[in-house]
């Protein structure tokens, strides 16, 4: 991938974030994204180790019992690209009060029928994020879904605009490698593992760009970890192998 592409990924075309076609991608996929054994089947696989993360996350920044069940209780949540809800649900059984924002509303009607059948109260909303008057929130998350905006410049501003100013924003997205490129792209959507046309590779973001637009929001990156597979030990998180996909805290700037 050459420099003017990187470049162009970089830049803010002021236009919306989402693509109606990756919104119609997932939405088609709806009524299969709480089947663990279907074709959202590697979401259900890294589900745990990305809410892992989240709440190692949240106990270091609100520095709350790592014991207790309920660390979010009194905080507000947003989910932003939540699919059907597979991170949403988590989040509410922590104690947050969630509200879940995605592209498809296919997806929310979904999301919001399976919260309803588990006894959730959720809000879902579908749209452009920068135009819902949802309010600010103690927490921020977006997995899996910088790679499929249009704007990223734009997304990340706005995902910043929603975070209340002592509040933590959690990213997860594939880093550009050549490993992601083969194992992520072509090999997992040859053989099935993910929906056909889920990725683009060109869209992928390395976690050094990911700072530069995340501090370009008035944001400041933590250190991300890798999310990996190994044999004898599956998915889990690595400090050091971030060749595949990566998650990452962020929060404002000091002041």
């Amino acid at each position: 991938m050459g420099d003017a592409t990187v470049s162009d990924a970089m830049k803010s075309t002021g236009g919306t974030t989402i693509r109606p076609d990756e919104a119609a991608h997932f939405g088609a996929l709806a009524r299969e994204w709480w089947n663990a054994k279907g074709p959202m089947a590697s979401l259900h696989q890294v589900n745990p180790v990305r809410l892992r993360f989240i709440r190692e996350a949240v106990d270091a920044h609100w520095g709350s019992d790592r014991a207790g069940i309920r660390p979010l209780a009194g905080k507000a949540a947003l989910d932003v690209g939540c699919g059907a809800g597979l991170v949403c649900e988590p989040l509410a059984r922590l104690g947050a009060d969630v509200t879940g924002v995605d592209a498809s509303a296919e997806n929310v009607g979904v999301a919001s029928a399976h919260a309803e059948g588990a006894g959730l109260d959720i809000r879902y909303m579908s749209g452009e994020l920068a135009s819902l008057d949802i309010g600010a929130f103690d927490l921020v998350t977006s997995l899996e879904v910088v790679e499929h905006v249009a704007d990223k410049p734009k997304f990340l501003s706005s995902l910043a605009e929603k975070l209340v100013p002592d509040g933590l924003l959690v990213l997860s997205t594939p880093n550009r490698t050549t490993a992601s490129k083969l194992l992520l792209v072509e090999a997992a959507e040859r053989t099935g593992y993910v929906p056909r046309g889920t990725h683009d590779w060109d869209d992928f973001v390395t976690p050094e760009e990911l700072r530069e637009l995340l501090a370009a929001a008035g944001l400041e990156m933590g250190e991300p970890q890798g999310i990996t597979w190994r044999p004898g030990k599956g998915l889990h998180l690595s400090v050091s192998d971030l060749s595949l996909n990566y998650i990452v805290t962020a929060r404002h700037r000091a002041r």
